[in-house]
């Protein structure tokens, strides 16, 4: 019995030995394993040297996690938010692995920053290193860009407005801003194009490009060989020795031990939220990017007008070129950091002037009306996190989706029945028109505004309706026909519908009853939307109602008497028209940071605009 079981135990050996052999003959393991743990370490093994391994652990996590959740996730403004709600509440261990990720993200970030340091201040880029280093500085933009991808993917309204905010920071680029910023978007506005264009970026993109890099740095590493302490040769090694295995490998997986630790605890223990649907015109939300990007998000408050390119364009651009450049700006071989004071200082400044912006954020986001509002958005997403899953319905407000389509015989109704479905206007706005959480019912659009008005809407949308995720509709005036017929067609015509539009209250001047000086009372002005640029028409009432149009009030409230944005009449009594005109036009970054979009329109509808903001009387 004996004999048999080590002749088996024999045979097990010999066909495993064989079968190395046979992989080791044709791709060379062997050696490239020995080559790989026997790499000799200047003065030895150290835990300084962990953070390199900790990065390519951290990413082949979150290459496997991110797999998983992809499983679920569907790429669309329509169905994004569900699929991650459904993997969050509905997928057994779901809302545990999106945490993993999530907190994964960060981890890669933090060890990134250790890794960076540990190699500076070691002076590890010295002595023939210049391409080892290029290649971690171009790893480390891809590594944010993976994060920055990835946010708006939950399509919630941290996600939707944190991205608007860093495409919009994009399209503060000379020249080329605006196609930078189209080509992120997909057009004018974040929606399904954005969604699937990031998504691609996240999930293919940058990992092929970040795999590509990984595998260029680690052979750049391989020749040059690990740099040793401080009081190590750059270029000639003098110091004893000692291979990679087993030392070093033990304290990089300990250390790898530690980060799923870490991560599995805080995903455990806190995991990561999900926050109600984007809602575009929501123009209370206040958006607040990941902790990483948040120096970032306070620098853009410091700089207005013009000077936004030097603070979004020239000082980082400089900055990210003295990162690349470092190994060709401090070329001495010295490697002791307090014997490089000039690149040590320069550092120093960069890293504490990062922390000191982080904290003034937190320290402004506690200002009075800042806390409520954020304390408001997360109560409402934790609230929406402990909501039960419910699942994605073509009308999720609950309006029927089976809308009666008129029957006509008007043979442009089906032609633009098939243009409305083409053009992908029933993901937002549902089947049949029926509206959806992303955009309105469009039943009856026909009977509030006119063909001619309703074709130039579609062809420029005003500015709140781009907010709201609405594109440009590029169609010939034959399909813009049909496209306006089969429109005219939804639902039934409500009963005694005038095709007018009654703006908000204008406040006139009437004399009181008792003779005393004038009061202010608010009168309803119906006006005729075809006729709100009609020339007969006075400009301050034109005015008022591209107020209301453009959704003004939302932020400055009825009659701009202030409510998340402060009252118009004393903002602008100091302005001249031309003044006025250029500010409402081209807002400097300080007003778009606060949440005004440029106003777009023709001279006419500015000229209306601000007769009727002349009118606003001064908050008592």
């Amino acid at each position: 019995m004996k004999n048999e079981t080590e002749k088996s135990a024999s045979s097990g050996v010999s066909l495993r030995s064989r079968a190395l052999d046979w992989v080791d003959a044709r791709t060379g393991v062997r050696s490239l394993m020995k080559k790989t743990l026997e790499e000799p370490i200047p003065g030895g093994a150290r835990w300084a040297y962990v953070f390199g391994s900790g990065l390519l652990f951290i990413f082949i996590l979150q290459v496997i996690t991110g797999i998983s959740l992809a499983l679920y996730y569907t790429p669309s403004a329509e169905t994004a938010h569900t699929s991650v709600a459904y993997i969050t509440k509905q997928v057994a261990g779901g809302a545990f692995l999106r945490s993993l990720h999530s907190y994964g993200s960060s981890a890669m970030i933090i060890v990134l920053a250790l890794h960076f340091l540990q190699t500076f201040l070691y002076g590890s880029f010295k002595g023939r290193r210049e391409l080892l280093w290029l290649s971690g500085a171009l790893l480390s933009f891809l590594i944010l860009g993976m994060g920055f991808t990835g946010y708006l993917l939950p399509w919630d309204q941290k996600a939707y407005f944190a991205t608007a905010v860093g495409t919009n920071v994009a399209g503060q680029v000379p020249l080329i801003g605006s196609l930078i910023t189209r080509f992120l978007r997909g057009g004018d506005t974040i929606g399904t194009l954005t969604v699937s264009r990031f998504y691609v970026a996240h999930v293919f993109l940058i990992p092929s490009t970040i795999l590509m890099f990984v595998a260029a740095h680690i052979f750049l590493f391989r020749k040059a060989g690990p740099a040793g302490p401080v009081t190590e040769h750059p270029v000639t090694p003098k110091l004893h020795t000692e291979p990679f295995y087993p030392r070093q490998v033990l304290f990089d997986m300990l250390f790898a031990l530690l980060i799923v630790a870490v991560l599995a605890g805080l995903s455990y223990l806190r995991p990561v939220t999900l926050g109600p649907i984007a809602n575009p015109a929501d123009s209370r939300f206040l958006p607040r990017p990941e902790w990483y990007y948040l120096p970032m998000f306070e620098w853009l408050k410091f700089w207005e007008g013009p000077a936004v390119v030097v603070g979004v364009v020239v000082i980082p651009g400089l900055l990210a070129a003295a990162l690349f450049l470092m190994p060709f700006l401090d070329r001495r071989l010295e490697r002791k950091i307090w014997r490089r004071p000039i690149p040590a200082l320069a550092v120093a400044c960069v890293v504490f002037g990062m922390v000191f912006l982080g904290i003034k954020s937190q320290i402004d986001d506690h200002q009075p009306g800042t806390a409520q509002q954020l304390a408001q958005q997360l109560e409402e997403e934790k609230a929406f996190s402990a909501e039960a899953f419910v699942p994605y319905t073509n009308a999720p407000d609950k309006v029927s989706s089976e809308v009666n389509v008129a029957v006509s015989a008007d043979p442009l109704v089906p032609k633009g029945k098939d243009i409305f479905n083409e053009r992908g206007c029933s993901a937002c706005h549902g089947d049949n028109g029926a509206g959806s959480a992303l955009a309105p019912s469009l039943v009856g659009i026909t009977h509030k505004f006119p063909p001619d008005r309703l074709a130039a809407l579609l062809h420029s949308p005003s500015p709140r309706m781009k907010a709201g995720g609405m594109p440009t509709v590029d169609a010939s005036p034959d399909e813009m026909n049909a496209l306006i017929a089969y429109l005219g067609s939804l639902g039934s015509r409500p009963p005694s519908a005038p095709a007018v539009a009654k703006i908000a209250p204008k406040l006139q001047s009437e004399t009181s009853p008792n003779g005393m000086a004038p009061s202010l009372v608010k009168v309803s002005v119906p006006v005729h939307v075809s006729e709100v640029h009609n020339k007969t028409v006075p400009k301050d009432v034109a005015g008022q109602q591209l107020f209301q149009e453009r959704g003004c009030f939302a932020c400055h409230g009825e009659d701009g008497a202030s409510g998340l944005a402060p009252a118009l009449a004393p903002m602008i009594s100091k302005v001249s028209d031309s003044e006025l005109s250029h500010a409402l036009q081209r807002p400097t970054a300080r007003m778009q940071k606060g949440g005004m979009p440029p106003v777009e329109g023709s001279p006419d509808e500015i000229e209306s605009l601000i007769s009727y903001l002349r009118t606003l009387p001064m908050p008592r």
